[in-house]
C-alpha cells in the first residue's frame, strides 16, 4: 500500500502533545514496516527530527494559515501522490478528499462546555474550526483512531459512531524517559534548587492551572519549608495575571517559570522533581503521567475523564476542583516516605504496558484493515 500521512506541525520547534504522537508513531512504522510505502506530508520547519528511508518520503506542503494548508494544499499534495489511505493525525481533515480516509480524533472536548480561564485567540479559532470540520469529515472516515475507552465511548455517544470504525489506540511515551543519575545537570538551567514540584500545563481552560496554583499556594502556607513549584509552559505574564485574580501574589518568590522546556531536557526535570502534578480538568489520555512515571517521579493526578484509565487504579487521584485534595495528596507524599517509595515503584511497572511501538503496531492494523 501506500499510505500517506499528515504530520503537519511535527517539524515545528515548541511542540505539543498531539506533534509528538504523530511523530513518534511514524519513527516506529519506520522501524517495524518494511512491505508499504510511506508519504509524510509536513509543513516547513527548523526541526527536521525525520529523515528519509527507501519506503518513508517526507511531502514538504507549505501554506501561511493551517485551515488553507489542511483543506486547499494537503489535497493537492495527496492527489499527486495517489495514496490508497490518507491518515489525518491532529483531530481534523480535508472535507474534500478521494482516498479512503483514517483520523485520529484525540478527544471531542471542542463539542463539550467549556470551563476555567478565558482561552486564547489561537485556541478560540481552532475551537471554532474544530466544530466545524469534524462533524462532516467523520461521515467520510473508514477508520477513526481515538487514544483511550473513555474518549471511545464519549465520542461514539456524542456522534453516533459504532461498530469497527471506531477504534482505541493507547499513546505510549518516549524511550529516552527513564530514571537519570544527575539530573541537576539539567536542571540548574531552569532553577537553582534540586528538590521542587513540578506542573507542565498551558493556557488551555482544561490544564486548571488556575486552582492548581490555589492548591500550591494551601500546600506552601501549610508547610514550614515548602518546595517551589516549576511551571512549564506558561508565560510569566499568564501565571501573574492569574495569581492576581486568584489573590495568591504571595507564593510567587516560590514559583519558577521557565517558559517552554524542550523535551530533550523533560527527562531531567521529571527526575529532579519530587511530585509531579497532573491536575487537568479534563484529558483524553495524558502523555506526561507516563513521562513522569517512567523517570520514578510520583504522580499526583485526576479522578476525571482517561486519567484514571491510564494511571490506573494504584494512583494517587484527586478530585482536579478541590484544592485541598491537591495539596493533601502533595502533603501525604512528602510526609510519607514509605507512601512516596511505593507510587515511585508503581509508575515504573505501570509504564511498561505502554510503549510507542504497541501504538504503532496497532495503527498498523488499522490500515491493513481499511486496505483490504
Amino acid at each position: 500500500m501506500k499510505i500517506a500521512i499528515e504530520a503537519q506541525r511535527i517539524f515545528r520547534v515548541n511542540k505539543h502533545g498531539m506533534d509528538f504522537v504523530a511523530l513518534e508513531v511514524i519513527r516506529e512504522l519506520q522501524k517495524i514496516d518494511r512491505e508499504n510505502e510511506y508519504f509524510i506530508l509536513v509543513n516547513a520547519g527548523e526541526d527536521r527530527c525525520l529523515e528519509e528511508s527507501e519506503n518513508m518520503h517526507i511531502v514538504t506542503v507549505n501554506a501561511p494559515l493551517y485551515p488553507l494548508w489542511e483543506q486547499v494544499c494537503l489535497p493537492e499534495a495527496v492527489r499527486r501522490i495517489g495514496p490508497d489511505i490518507l491518515h489525518c493525525t491532529g483531530n481534523t481533515a480535508p472535507l474534500r478528499c478521494d482516498v479512503p480516509l483514517v483520523l485520529t480524533l484525540h478527544d471531542i472536548i471542542f463539542l463539550e462546555k467549556r470551563s476555567g480561564s478565558s482561552p486564547s485567540w489561537y485556541q478560540n479559532m481552532g475551537w471554532y474550526y474544530r466544530r466545524f470540520v469534524v462533524p462532516r469529515v467523520l461521515p467520510k472516515c473508514r477508520r477513526i483512531i481515538t487514544v483511550s475507552n473513555y474518549e471511545r465511548e464519549r465520542i461514539g455517544s456524542a456522534l453516533q459512531i459504532g461498530g469497527d470504525r471506531l477504534v482505541a489506540v493507547y499513546n505510549g511515551y518516549g524511550s529516552h524517559f527513564r530514571p537519570v543519575e544527575s539530573p541537576y545537570e539539567v536542571t540548574r538551567k531552569y532553577l537553582p534548587e534540586k528538590e521542587y514540584l513540578f506542573f507542565l500545563g498551558n493556557t488551555d481552560p482544561k490544564k486548571n492551572t488556575a486552582r492548581t496554583l490555589r492548591a500550591y499556594a494551601l500546600y506552601a502556607r501549610q508547610t514550614e519549608r515548602p518546595l517551589p513549584l516549576l511551571v512549564a509552559d506558561i508565560p510569566e505574564n499568564v501565571i501573574d495575571g492569574i495569581l492576581k485574580e486568584q489573590q495568591i501574589s504571595d507564593v510567587k518568590p516560590l514559583l519558577r517559570l521557565p517558559g517552554y522546556i524542550p523535551n530533550g531536557d523533560l527527562p531531567s526535570v521529571y527526575c529532579g522533581a519530587k511530585i509531579f502534578l497532573y491536575t487537568s480538568l479534563r484529558e483524553s489520555f495524558g502523555i506526561p503521567m507516563l513521562e513522569a512515571m517512567a523517570c520514578g517521579t510520583p504522580v499526583v493526578t485526576s479522578d476525571t475523564s482517561a486519567m484514571p484509565e491510564v494511571a490506573g487504579s494504584g494512583a494517587v487521584l484527586v478530585d482536579p476542583t478541590d484544592e485541598t485534595q491537591i495539596a493533601g495528596a502533595v502533603r501525604r507524599l512528602l510526609d510519607d516516605p514509605q507512601l512516596y517509595e511505593r507510587q515511585r515503584a508503581y509508575g515504573l511497572e505501570r509504564v511498561k504496558q505502554f510503549s510507542w511501538r504497541k501504538t504503532a503496531e496497532q495503527t498498523l492494523d488499522v490500515y491493513k484493515s481499511v486496505g483490504l
